[in-house]
């Protein structure tokens, strides 16, 4: 059952839109047709609302700024259109600024995922509802949480752990945002170990593409491995059934996000052999993700490609993560902790996969590594198989400066920034918000 099924059932379809749509002016007007946020957050029925609400949030409305944003940042798309705020987003240095349309939207969504989800964190265990109904709600929204706290972190220097509309949310460096992340992680697993979810949680709230165990172990497998805690990263990856996929599902109410901006409005383009100069001549994954065109984006004239993959139809699911990033976090774990020849065993576990050896078809189909087995040398073989079997999951941006690559201010080739500015709206309401990074 798709997301929007699940909220038209019984008539959520009201309650779900209370639950997703951002808080802005307050007016005296009561609409009898539309419940309060009091309703919601106390009844059996609207917290099941919220949980779905979130879910199709972060599937549509923050999935598109994760993946499109730091995108056209890390130079795997490139705007199609004469819009300044995209403008300033594909020329980032210095003109970008906090004012830019998709920096705001970037952190605000983000945020709004972080509220949704303190909500059913503080109001789930008070509502009478079936004990692995109510785990399961939780546990997604710690995951939610942690995915928002994580994302954000990608992308700003500091960040919120937590949100308050009567106080000055307070800033925090990107170790702490990281501990919170895993934290979070942990609480979701431990929840769903006191109280494993019930198969209405399944049908009703999270739907049956989606497991939330083994996304909860992959995504501390990640951000073990972004925290720095490789021994972590190694054991959390080696828990994940590398052939269980998740999906986020769409329909023609709720489009595949990235399907409607490059192939219906057109507002960006895939660049051409994924934006990167890495990628090596042969490897699958480019007939995979891309469709070669022999034509140039507009206004920037940058040679496009089509796009495929997971965003060919406005229903094509878009899978929560890639399994074969598995064992490119086990390399770049082993890689940290000194162990080469595992790292290279790892590399070549993702060079050599053929498309029917990946649960989602994805396969490079190349030979193994025969580079020099070096620190440097493999820290740039992980990049350019993160960035080909990776390409639009959000991740490039990340990934092109924590292993080193090129960047601003002397090259902008393979990112165009270092950190995204906070946005304006942030600075002007928030006292606490930082200077904005150099580059």
């Amino acid at each position: 059952m798709t997301l929007t099924a699940l909220l038209r059932r019984k008539g959520l379809a009201a309650l779900a839109a209370l639950a997703v749509a951002a808080p802005a002016c307050t007016f005296d007007v009561t609409n009898p047709n539309n419940p309060s946020e009091a309703d919601v957050v106390s009844t059996a029925e609207g917290i099941r609302a919220l949980a779905v609400g979130l879910q199709q949030y972060y599937a549509n409305t923050a999935l598109e700024a994760i993946i499109m944003y730091p995108g056209v940042t890390s130079r795997e798309l490139t705007i199609n259109i004469t819009y300044l705020g995209m403008e300033m987003l594909e020329d980032g240095g210095d003109a970008l600024s906090g004012s830019a349309g998709q920096v705001s939207a970037y952190w605000s969504r983000l945020v709004r995922v972080m509220s949704m989800s303190e909500k059913l964190l503080t109001y789930a265990p008070d509502v009478t509802l079936d004990p692995g109904t109510r785990s399961g709600i939780i546990a997604m929204a710690h995951l939610y949480k942690a995915l928002a706290i994580a994302h954000l972190s990608q992308a700003f220097e500091q960040v919120l752990l937590d949100t308050d509309p009567d106080e000055n949310a307070t800033f925090h460096p990107r170790a702490e945002a990281m501990a919170a992340v895993l934290d979070h992680l942990d609480q979701a697993e431990q929840t769903l170990q006191a109280t494993p979810q019930s198969d209405e949680f399944r049908t009703r709230v999270i739907g049956a593409s989606f497991d939330l165990d083994e996304a909860i172990t992959f995504f501390r497998a990640r951000y073990s491995l972004i925290a720095g805690d490789y021994d972590a990263a190694i054991a959390a990856a080696n828990a994940v059934d590398p052939a269980s996929v998740s999906y986020f599902s769409y329909d023609a109410l709720y489009p595949n996000p990235v399907y409607v901006l490059v192939n219906e409005i057109r507002y960006y383009a895939a660049r051409d052999g994924m934006g990167t100069p890495v990628t090596e001549a042969g490897d699958g994954r480019l007939d995979f993700y891309l469709v070669p065109l022999d034509t140039v984006s507009n206004p920037k004239l940058y040679p496009i490609d089509g796009l495929a993959g997971f965003f060919t139809t406005q229903t094509a699911p878009i899978p929560v993560y890639i399994p074969g990033e598995l064992a490119l976090i086990r390399a770049e774990a082993h890689l940290r902790n000194g162990d080469l020849a595992s790292a290279v065993a790892e590399i070549d576990a993702v060079r050599t996969k053929t498309p029917a050896q990946d649960p989602l078809g994805i396969g490079a189909g190349l030979p193994p590594y025969s580079g020099p087995v070096s620190v440097a040398a493999l820290e740039e073989e992980i990049y350019r198989q993160r960035a080909a079997e990776l390409f639009l999951t959000g991740m490039r941006f990340e990934d092109s400066r924590r292993l080193g690559r090129p960047g601003p201010p002397a090259d902008l080739t393979e990112r165009n920034r270092n950190w995204y500015p906070y946005p304006t709206q942030e600075r002007l309401n928030n006292p606490n918000t930082p200077p904005d990074p150099s580059s």
